[in-house]
């Protein structure tokens, strides 16, 4: 490995390396087949869900081929008018034209005067072809002529997915965009450099860049389903992970460029040293990502497929190309401040993180005991949490699909637009229609067609979709059939709502199989890499407290400031995964250079002088990557939103607390103990002096 290593930054074969990286990458770029994706995001449940049987099964259904859109009109609490009901009406005439069955776009007002709905019959080819223009198209026809204070909605099927579609336009560009953005000034604010800054930048760039590209690439034959959102968590995850790494390996240069005049050299003993910690880190987030392949969502599949490729990208990239990169540059790119070689034998003044470590050395129980109750008090806030949020409440603002919505709701029976199907034997069809209408919270029941030996029948419910009153109906219903003998015991229960309620109940399971498995593999990377099975444990406890403090505060933030009612379905896995997988970097970093220190100095003075050399980089790392993800809000998607939060506030947290004060306080706490079994081989008896702290130099955010 030396000899690669000697390769990469020696000052004739770094410029090779440089070229070869180049001319690969541009290779890929234009070999690699494309893969465009979908253009909003799917669960894609696994084939023992009943909402995914009945979808199965309906694709045989002769309606297969047909879908429908529903539109809305109201002018608020007013009632309509007589004019508003002509216009009404004669607007349901022209949206006939655009229906595969224009009689069936007869509008229906409600009781109450106030609003009135169209039922709108479409081909699900050419919804599905064109649902942007297929949505503006009903909405021009619904909207023309309408007297002054009437507004009409486009909501259903087609109006959320043509809202989604909508919010995740452009997605990509915006994402990449404003993470560059935040990138960079980050970085410009850290090395204080004009022109550093942009040799990492360009790196993690062409990471991200080449990431995307081998993941399409790579999606269909491995049969994974991309959408806009794993491509958006891919770009944030690439960004922030790889640039993570550069300031580890940046920072680690610099220290060593203080004691080596030959920069090649230099960077050699840099990236021997801070190589292993970024491999290792790397390595536990692509391997908790991986996990992801064992869940039965194809979106979480998905999730861990892209993401996982990208990190190891970012990884050979931090590695291989940004040492490369920064032995061509040579000193004249930390400009002004330009490192030198120094007398490092002279006692330095102690730095920030110097005089912090042994302040917490001195008081390490009381340290643990605050830290530990702080920790208490912010994961106080998952009292009453819940998981789940219905339709309306997936997309932040007010798009027209949810301002219709609740009109229905209001208006209408609340299920009217999202209308469950049940899939029953034909001769057995009048029995399973009597148990529906017998479920409680079911409003009416419809028999539709039949093909294959199955009837459809059509449910309305009287609840809000994707409600929690909707899910009990749809559990009700599915358990009130299979308790039931003979053909009709076979009836199966699908729809939106269905759906929903799979969706949410298959992440659970993902959650419960995955959670474990992410653990074990931390545990077994963590004590390889320490040699130790206590430092494993102490470690991923702080962790485990960093992601239930940073899950409680968000969600008193998202009850009583963002209004969110609810964790959406699988922000909860996905942010224990990055949480995790990232706050486990940050300790990976402090204890492998803590156990390099503690063969010279022992476990407290080594602890030390670790936390000095990396306090300052780490700090500006986790800030970094908790911007980054909190770029993710940028897209009106809860979910997303969500995400980028949690994880913000949990990086955070961790960089600030966890692994400021309360790592260094439990290895003074526990002392040798800390790296059991393995033995203390302290090779220096010298007193100890206070460390030079380049770390505590220009390349923290904020450092004079």
């Amino acid at each position: 490995m030396t000899a690669i290593w000697r390769f990469i930054s020696g000052r004739r074969t770094a410029w090779i390396v440089l070229v070869g990286t180049i001319v690969a990458v541009g290779l890929l770029f234009s070999l690699l087949p494309k893969n465009a994706g979908e253009e909003f995001p799917s669960t894609g449940l696994p084939t023992s869900s009943q909402a995914a049987q009945v979808d199965a099964a309906l694709a045989k259904f002769p309606s297969a081929e047909q879908t429908a859109a529903i539109l809305v009109w109201s002018r608020g609490d007013s009632p309509l008018t007589a004019a508003d009901r002509t216009a009404i009406t004669d607007r349901t005439t022209a949206l006939g034209e655009l229906s595969t069955a224009p009689r069936a776009t007869t509008p229906q007002f409600s009781k109450d005067g106030t609003a009135a709905i169209s039922v709108v019959p479409l081909s699900t080819k050419s919804v599905d072809t064109d649902v942007s223009g297929t949505a503006q198209s009903l909405r021009t026809a619904a909207a023309a002529n309408l007297p002054t204070g009437l507004d009409s909605y486009l909501t259903g099927g087609v109006g959320f997915q043509a809202d989604i579609t909508n919010a995740f336009a452009g997605a990509d560009f915006k994402l990449l965009l404003v993470t560059v953005l935040v990138v960079a000034v980050l970085l410009i604010v850290t090395y204080r450099s004009p022109v550093l800054w942009i040799v990492p930048l360009a790196v993690v760039g062409a990471a991200d860049g080449l990431a995307g590209a081998v993941v399409s690439a790579l999606a269909k034959p491995f049969g994974i389903a991309l959408d806009a959102s794993v491509s958006g968590i891919l770009s944030v995850l690439v960004f922030g992970a790889g640039t993570n790494y550069a300031l580890l390996l940046v920072a680690r240069y610099r220290e060593e460029l203080l004691k080596i005049e030959d920069r090649s050299l230099a960077m050699l003993t840099a990236v021997k040293s801070a190589g292993p910690a970024i491999a290792a880190s790397g390595g536990t987030v692509a391997l908790s990502l991986i996990t992801l392949l064992f869940a039965e969502l194809a979106g979480n599949r998905a999730l861990g497929f892209a993401c996982a490729i990208g990190v190891v990208v970012a990884i050979l990239f931090a590695l291989v190309v940004l040492p490369a990169s920064l032995v061509v540059c040579g000193r004249g790119l930390f400009w002004p401040f330009v490192p030198r070689v120094r007398d490092t034998s002279a006692v330095t003044k102690a730095g920030f993180w110097t005089r912090l470590g042994r302040g917490v050395a001195r008081r390490p129980v009381v340290i643990t005991a605050v830290s530990v109750a702080v920790i208490g008090v912010l994961s106080l806030g998952l009292s009453g949490f819940s998981v789940g949020l219905s339709q309306t409440e997936q997309l932040l603002g007010n798009p027209e699909s949810v301002v219709a919505q609740k009109i229905v709701d209001k208006s209408f029976s609340a299920g009217l637009t999202s209308q469950t199907t049940v899939l029953t034997p034909d001769d057995v069809a009048a029995d399973a229609t009597t148990i529906a209408k017998n479920t409680r919270g079911v409003d009416s029941v419809t028999a539709g067609e039949s093909a294959n030996g199955l009837t459809q029948l059509t449910v309305s419910l009287t609840s809000a979709p994707g409600s929690d009153a909707a899910f009990g109906t749809i559990s009700q219903l599915r358990a009130a059939y299979a308790d039931e003998s003979g053909a009709v015991g076979s009836t199966i229960v699908g729809g939106r709502d269905a759906t929903a309620l799979d969706n949410l109940t298959t992440s659970q399971r993902d959650q419960d199989l995955i959670i474990p498995i992410i653990l074990a593999i931390v545990f077994v990377i963590l004590a390889i890499l320490l040699r130790s099975l206590i430092a494993p444990v102490l470690l991923i406890a702080s962790v485990l407290a960093t992601f239930f403090a940073s899950l409680g505060a968000a969600n008193l933030l998202f009850t009583q400031v963002l209004g969110f009612p609810a964790f959406n379905t699988n922000v909860i896995l996905f942010a224990f995964l990055f949480l995790v997988a990232l706050g486990v970097d940050y300790n990976i970093f402090l204890t492998t250079r803590a156990r390099e220190e503690r063969v010279l100095h022992g476990t407290s003075e080594g602890m030390i002088r670790a936390l000095s050399s990396t306090g300052a980089v780490i700090t500006s790392a986790g800030i970094l990557l908790a911007a980054v993800f909190a770029v993710l809000g940028v897209l009106p998607v809860v979910a997303l939103t969500q995400i980028g939060v949690i994880v913000c506030i949990g990086v955070l947290f961790d960089t600030l607390v966890v692994r400021t004060v309360l790592v260094p306080a439990m290895v003074f706490i526990t002392k040798d103990f800390f790296w059991w079994p393995s033995h203390r081989r302290v090779h220096t008896h010298a007193a100890p002096r206070e460390p030079a702290t380049p770390a505590d130099a220009p390349v923290a955010i904020g450092q004079p």
